[in-house]
């Protein structure tokens, strides 16, 4: 279990412009803002009524030399720098726009979406992060690609590469994945190729944008045209192409990943396997995270923690009933029983928790309840009980929701309620 982990967007769009590196076509990409839980999607601009993509591996295409996601004349292709600062910047939401069928390859790095991305304001926004771990290690393999995944506490990668090329010959790079990292030790790190496969290349129409403007080329002897920035900046690309396919599970992955001549195809196959195997990490809330999503205070905050958070479907919550309860005071002296209307409210409190936890700027928005129907109170409530609550949505529709709830102590139900509310500005 792991602490709430808000979901991220930007905060305003962002523009970059040049020519994609293998079908060699103008293009303008534009980062925008996209609502909690729309996850990364691409969308084209210059295709009538072409359907948004999501980046996500169950529709990524194998496809030569590049991430492609889609099929056919709305497919996209060669995403993998632009996911690779997506993830780096662990984005959860973001729309990307774009007017041809490839993004601008730039500089042959992912600097300049990096770049773009920090200047359109990273801000974190309504809901949980949805964060993928293993219970086991995960290991695949395709032709001399190999892979590996550990369990972990975070997303680390560890790459190697090995090219009959005195420049490159083998090569490793290992680190922790974190957007300070990542700029620093990856970003910058050029897309390269060997001038003897470029007439190939062109002739299956790929490399049609490529230049030694926007790639490392090498022939037999050395770089052409250019200089490296890394001696190793070979496996730094590597490394980055990885972070970026990797972004194609659908989620932040916590996992220590091992690649071993990754190439995009079996990254793609790779991610799929993950996916097979991986979970949903459950989130925990503690009482400083409640408070800064709920407004309630002392004494009447009737929730302690939130054990259980998926977004738009289910929440668990527990509140710890004392003798210092104030309540207790006058209800009933001599023989403290807690309120039924109470448990009712702490109910709608962990129901309230489910619905400000899944919207955009929660500490501005409140919710309030509409009905009740269907109370029932089963046992008696007191001190030294440990009430946990468990709510399901039944219906949401716009701003309002209805629930199902029930809470339990030691396993046996001592109230349910069906309840309606809906969330509204302060």
């Amino acid at each position: 279990m792991s602490p709430f982990v808000a979901r991220r967007t930007i905060t305003r769009p962002a523009t970059v412009a040049g020519i994609g590196l293998h079908l060699g076509q103008p293009v303008t990409l534009v980062f925008e803002p996209a609502p909690a839980g729309e996850g990364i999607t691409f969308r084209r601009v210059d295709r009538a009524g072409a359907a948004p993509i999501p980046a996500h591996a169950e529709v990524a295409t194998p496809a030569m030399l590049r991430t492609q996601l889609g099929t056919g004349d709305d497919a996209f292709h060669t995403v993998e720098h632009v996911l690779a600062a997506v993830g780096a910047l662990q984005l959860d939401d973001l729309r990307i726009v774009l007017d041809a069928a490839e993004p601008p390859v730039c500089d042959g790095s992912a600097q300049p979406f990096v770049e773009a991305l920090e200047g359109a304001g990273p801000r974190a926004h309504g809901g949980r992060a949805r964060t993928l771990v293993l219970d086991a290690p995960v290991t695949f393999e395709d032709g001399e690609s190999r892979y590996e995944a550990a369990p972990a506490d975070a997303l680390s990668l560890d790459v190697t590469i090995d090219f009959p090329h005195p420049l490159i010959g083998a090569q490793r790079v290992a680190l922790e994945v974190t957007p300070a990292t990542f700029a620093r030790e990856l970003a910058a790190a050029r897309t390269f190729g060997f001038v003897k496969d470029v007439a190939a290349m062109r002739a299956a129409g790929l490399a049609l944008g490529g230049s030694t403007e926007n790639a490392v080329v090498l022939d037999e002897a050395g770089v052409v045209g250019t200089t490296l920035r890394w001696p190793d900046e070979f496996v730094r690309h590597k490394a980055l192409d990885c972070v970026g396919d990797l972004v194609l599970a659908g989620a932040r992955l916590r996992a220590r990943v091992r690649a071993h001549r990754p190439s995009h195809r079996g990254t793609v196959l790779f991610v799929r396997e993950l996916l097979r195997t991986a979970k949903e990490e459950r989130t925990v809330l503690g009482i400083e995270e409640i408070m800064k999503i709920l407004p309630h205070r002392y004494p009447f905050l009737l929730v302690d923690r939130i054990v259980e958070l998926e977004e738009r479907k289910r929440v668990v919550g527990l509140k710890n009933v004392t003798i210092n309860e104030p309540f207790f005071q006058g209800h009933f002296p001599g023989h403290p029983i807690m309120p039924g209307v109470l448990i009712v409210e702490a109910m709608a409190q962990v129901g309230g928790m489910l619905l400000l936890g899944s919207v955009e700027d929660p500490e501005r928005k409140v919710v309030y309840f509409m009905s009740l129907d269907n109370v029932k109170f089963r046992k008696p409530v007191k001190p030294g009980d440990q009430l946990r609550f468990e709510l399901e949505v039944v219906q949401l529709r716009g701003a309002v929701c209805k629930m199902q709830g029930k809470a339990f102590v030691d396993g046996e139900v001592v109230c349910e309620a069906d309840m309606a509310a809906m969330v509204r500005p302060k």
